[in-house]
């Protein structure tokens, strides 16, 4: 009785078994270097010297590998390393982790050291990232109708748990610690993954495999059949716009701590909050609303997102000690609301995105797939970056941020008129999952005619 309520209440239906474990362990990994987020945000501004616009930049940067998911995806899915397509990628990854964070922890002083560092972080997570995908495609497409949905959502919920240990912690540490320190800490975590790699169920590549050559095209057929489906490479398209619009984090991280003087420890409760928020967002999506059509909700949570930033606005003018509420009230409700808001309309995509991925390029289609999101998450990034410096925003002059968020969250509206994009109706596109792509759209589906980047805690 115990074992079935923990499978149906903490595992989502989902079977325990060793290889989930393993699975949950790479997410929960994702959550915990969320450790050095403050410090990453910290030691760019304050030990590196850099300013908003440089900070923005930066962070993009670190999204490009993200971008390239695919090629890690191709590389396990048709290059075995020691005969094992899987588990070898995974404990690589690890040591890649460790050798990044170790490197921010003792030899990075300059920009361009910081980036080198922060790209091969960026790497380890990525290709673990992409392993990891491809195991819970493979089994979201074996999936009942009823559990549709399920794994991912366990999936991000045990990435959020991980997030929801480091988050004060990650401001408490910074106060009593050097950044170099918390990055010696984080270097630790990567090697978990590395651990489990013997977790996951995978028979080793035979010894007489088929030619590298006919494997390569074998996925190459596969995933161009795939990608030139309306039902894929439409739904692309919105998502991509959807992510791309310019958004204005790094310069409200320095007017969070130069104006308002918000010190680490706070900054932490900030994210036990969205941590918080995360989770329920998640559980609210799993509960209520995984049968809404896709148009739906992502109409509704962009609309919602947009008018909710817009309060932003009332904390940089300072309105909001006007009426009575303190900056640090503020920030909090504020942060809780948007959270909630983003996590509800990103599942989806994700479930979207797994049941469209055949058979053999599981990991090259999903990846594929994400690495739009990431790519327009790097173009967010960079546009955000041009807007701070052309509106003259510095650490110490705030004085057109309020342009600059009025612009990010208005740009939310903007991927509105391409809802139509997305397949109408969600629940009978779950409820045919038999049919290939091009058929699902022929059965009612419009065609088109008439969207927290995907990145690890630690860069967001």
């Amino acid at each position: 009785m115990f074992l079935n309520t923990v499978q149906k209440r903490l595992l989502f239906n989902n079977e325990p078994s060793q290889e989930l474990w393993g699975i949950l362990c790479v997410y929960f990994v994702q959550g915990i270097l969320g450790l050095a987020r403050l410090a990453i945000s910290f030691f760019l501004k304050d030990e590196l010297g850099l300013n908003p616009a440089q900070v923005a930049a930066l962070t993009g940067i670190a999204v490009i590998p993200w971008i390239i998911k695919p090629l890690f995806g191709f590389l396990s899915d048709a290059f075995p390393l020691l005969g094992y397509r899987r588990r070898s990628y995974l404990f690589l990854s690890g040591i890649v982790g460790t050798m990044g964070w170790l490197a921010l922890a003792t030899v990075v002083k300059q920009p361009w050291s910081a980036a080198g560092a922060m790209l091969l972080i960026s790497v380890s997570v990525a290709i673990a990232d992409v392993i990891a995908d491809s195991l819970v495609v493979e089994r979201a497409r074996s999936q009942s109708n009823a559990d549709v949905g399920s794994l991912q959502s366990l999936t991000w919920a045990t990435a959020a748990v991980g997030s929801l240990i480091t988050a004060y912690l990650s401001g408490w540490l910074l106060e009593r610690l050097t950044t170099q320190a918390i990055f010696g800490i984080t270097a630790i975590f990567p090697l978990l993954v590395s651990a489990i790699a013997g977790l996951i169920s995978e028979q080793p590549t035979a010894k007489t495999p088929q030619p590298q050559l006919e494997i390569i095209k074998d996925s190459g057929v596969k995933l161009l059949s795939a990608i030139r489906q309306r039902s894929i490479w439409l739904p692309t398209a919105f998502i991509f716009i959807w992510q791309s619009t310019p958004n204005g984090e790094a310069a409200f991280f320095f007017f969070l701590t130069n104006e308002l003087d918000f010190q680490p420890e706070f900054l932490g409760r900030v994210r036990l909050v969205t941590s918080i928020a995360t989770l329920l967002g998640i559980w609210l999506y799993q509960r209520y609303f995984k049968e809404i059509p896709f148009r739906v909700i992502l109409g509704w949570t962009s609309a919602l997102s947009a008018i909710i930033g817009l309060s932003a606005l009332l904390l940089v003018t300072h309105t909001n000690r006007v009426i009575g509420i303190s900056d640090h009230w503020f920030s909090l409700g504020d942060s809780l609301i948007l959270t909630v808001t983003g996590q509800i309309a990103f599942m989806p995509i994700l479930v979207l995105s797994a049941r469209l991925c055949p058979a053999g390029v599981e990991a090259t289609l999903f990846a594929l797939l994400m690495s739009v999101l990431n790519l327009s998450g790097f173009l967010s990034n960079e546009l955000g970056a041009l807007l701070t410096h052309v509106l003259g925003i510095t650490e110490s002059n705030f004085d057109n941020l309020w342009l600059l968020l009025l612009i990010t969250n208005l740009s939310n509206f903007l991927p509105l008129p391409f809802l139509g994009w997305l397949p109408s109706d969600k629940v009978q596109w779950e409820n045919n999952p038999v049919l290939p792509p091009a058929e699902l759209w022929e059965h009612g589906h419009n065609t088109g005619s008439g969207e927290q980047s995907f990145l690890p805690d630690v860069f967001l």
